[in-house]
């Protein structure tokens, strides 16, 4: 694709790109994650071939969910925080740090590189020598026998 063909392209698509962002994200976000996007496809402009409308709007939601999940963390910490005073999430981390400790020792492993470390799936499996599929098996089952346990000794 040429560099004309791209501007052309772009000039086109750039509203129904906006459009697609608003759907998942505040405008102010949409704005940025379309022009993340343009960017990308810049990038790639050597390589790319007509039409791009597909992989423009793939990568535009992509984008999107990808920047809801970078918020979700904060915004249900926030709220636990502001709901909590520091001595309850004190005693609540405890417990749930004392409970992993019971955890068969690859779901320890797991969960702690994936919500301690921030680890990638891809970057945990890598280090296990498993796959994707299997650290996301074994990180739910840990997930689910922490939340049993907890609901079971403390509520």
């Amino acid at each position: 694709m040429t560099q004309e063909e791209y501007k052309e392209e772009t000039r086109r698509l750039r509203p129904r790109l906006l459009q697609t962002a608003r759907r998942y994200i505040s405008e102010d976000d949409a704005e940025d994650t379309v022009q993340d996007v343009l960017l990308r496809l810049w990038q790639m402009v050597d390589t790319l071939r007509m039409p791009i409308d597909g992989l423009a709007t793939v990568l535009v939601r992509n984008f999107c969910i990808d920047r809801l999940r970078l918020q979700r963390p904060l915004q249900v910490l926030t709220k636990e925080c502001e709901q909590a005073d520091e001595t309850e999430t004190d005693e609540r981390i405890e417990r749930v740090m004392t409970m992993i400790d019971t955890l068969p020792t690859m779901q320890q492993t797991i969960l702690r590189l994936r919500h301690i470390e921030g680890m990638e799936m891809k970057e945990i499996a890598e280090l296990t020598g498993s796959t994707e599929v299997a650290i996301r098996k074994t990180l739910s089952r840990a997930r689910q026998t922490l939340k049993q346990q907890y609901q079971k000794r403390y509520e």
